[in-house]
Order: structure tokens, then sequence, then C-alpha cells
């Protein structure tokens, strides 16, 4: 089984890469490449460890909502290369995501995401 086999919803590219901040330390840990309500890839200028649990804030297109911002818990699953050898890819696992910001997550995608043919 693959992991696009394991995936409840289809990844979504997306046109807007919204800025992702370890909120223990609020530093800019990368930017959002795709996302899902259960998982997203981010892409890094440093590598993430994976098997690692963090504490995430995204930023938020100003025209999806009067918030700013969603948190989340991730844990890494993956880190590698990115095609650009400056930058590394990881993918996230979300968890713990409220009602209110799997929704706001979904409308980002409906209105960011590269639309399929």
């Amino acid at each position: 089984m693959t992991n696009d086999d394991r995936r409840k919803f289809k990844r979504r590219y997306l046109m807007y890469y919204s800025r992702v901040f370890d909120r223990s330390t609020g530093s800019v840990l990368g930017y959002i490449v795709d996302v899902t309500p259960e998982g997203a890839m981010i892409i890094s200028e440093e590598p993430v460890a994976p098997g690692k649990t963090y504490q995430f804030r995204m930023d938020l297109p100003e025209d999806i909502s009067e918030k700013s911002f969603v948190d989340f818990t991730a844990e890494s699953v993956w880190c590698k290369k990115d095609i650009d050898p400056n930058f590394y890819d990881t993918g996230l696992r979300i968890s713990n995501l409220s009602d209110d910001d799997r929704g706001l997550i979904e409308n980002m995608i409906q209105e960011y995401g590269f639309r399929d043919n």
C-alpha cells in the first residue's frame, strides 16, 4: 500500500505558500507546499527531524478568514532533500485540529489549491 492509497484526502498543491512557525521558538520553520486537513508537506532551508512532534502555527491568507493563523500539532513523518538542494521537503501528520480550523484549511484548499484537470 502506498502513501497515496492510505490518504483519505487527495493532496492539493497550493498557489499560496503559508508560513509555518514552530510555536515553541517562534521561528519560521518553512512554508506549506501542499495540505489536507490530516497532513501537509513543508519546504524549509533546514531539515526537520522525522519522528518528532511539533507545535505549529500556520499563516492564513487574508481573504480566508478574519483569523490570521491556525495552530496545530503535527508529527514529522519523513524529511528529504528537495529537487533544489538548498531546501528540504518534510511530510507532516496533523493531529488535534479543531473543527473550525479544519474548515479554514478546507476553504484554503478550495481557494488556493491547484485544480485537477
